[in-house]
């Protein structure tokens, strides 16, 4: 078994990847492919199924799981963006490098259209058609299309107020200065906000809250064969869904700043424990220092011995 060992560390050697770069868009590409797995292939089941197999919170969870599972997947390389919103936002708060956003949003796209071509391959055989839009509409099944009572400014609204939601949940999930998840469960919650974002606002837009998740299957289904309709349908909604969530981003980072981060800034602790009052430090170090200048003049007045 020696020489198979060796082989196959030689074979691992020669596979590592040493640019973090490269890494982050790995790590991005495959928490993404995890994340639209899930979520499209669930969406296919309720569609294809006509109810039978799934309602619409069936996609709910769904992405929920997904988006669980993605940032399990990512989170330590990556940070698990999976958002192009959130890396957007990151590179223009500092938080990340801009040289990295192709890679992070290349992985992002890469990952988003292989599960798209994934599910289209598992369900190929019982799709039956390719509309637009219309009761039999298939092409929602990989993206987000308007109810037909919306308007464009409308669902451009609810996008962008479903991301500023996203942001708020994100940021209080994370945010160590305040009352942050446990370690370890940031993952979890990340995907049960997800999960009721799509509870409360996804009837009217189908909450892409994520150029990501919406655009790369977008342009799978023009090339696989809907056709360029899927860009014209709901009077040339597929911006909204790109445009709206990186404004909604940013503008829910900078209410988390101005109602909460500004306020927080994290105390020096000054040797003691994290909430224990200043005074009570100062109190016992006078009380040493004093009980030492007793004992030292105690010692002069009484010598020992010898």
């Amino acid at each position: 078994m020696e020489p198979e060992r060796r082989m196959l560390e030689k074979i691992q050697k020669m596979l590592v990847v040493r640019s973090p770069t490269i890494r982050e868009l790995l790590a991005e590409a495959l928490g993404m492919y995890i994340l639209m797995v899930f979520g499209l292939s669930s969406a296919a089941q309720v569609v294809l199924g006509k109810g039978e197999f799934g309602q619409y919170v069936s996609i709910n969870l769904a992405f929920g799981i997904g988006v669980t599972l993605g940032i399990h997947a990512a989170g330590g390389i990556s940070g698990a963006h999976l958002n192009a919103a959130i890396t957007i936002m990151h590179c223009i708060l500092g938080n990340l490098p801009w040289r990295k956003l192709p890679a992070y949003l290349l992985g992002q796209f890469l990952g988003s259209f292989l599960a798209a071509a994934t599910v289209f391959g598992t369900y190929y055989g019982i799709a039956g058609n390719f509309t637009v839009t219309g009761p039999t509409a298939t092409a929602s099944i990989f993206s987000t299309y308007p109810h037909p009572c919306v308007s464009l400014l409308g669902g451009f609204f609810t996008e962008f107020m479903a991301t500023v939601m996203l942001l708020l949940g994100i940021l209080v999930i994370h945010d160590e200065k305040n009352n942050a998840a446990l370690k370890g469960t940031q993952a979890m919650l990340t995907g049960i906000l997800v999960l009721g974002i799509g509870l409360g606002m996804g009837m009217t837009t189908g909450y892409a809250i994520n150029p990501s998740r919406d655009l790369p299957p977008r342009i799978f289904t023009a090339i696989a064969g809907w056709g360029m309709d899927v860009f014209t349908a709901g009077n040339y909604w597929w911006w909204i869904p790109v445009v709206a969530p990186t404004l909604g981003s940013l503008v829910g980072s900078l209410v988390y700043k101005l109602f909460i981060d500004v306020h927080n800034q994290s105390v020096p602790e000054s040797g003691n424990e994290k909430g224990q009052p200043a005074i009570e430090t100062s109190t016992l170090a006078s009380l040493k220092h004093r009980w030492s200048k007793c004992k030292t003049l105690s010692e002069a007045a009484c010598p020992q011995a010898g």
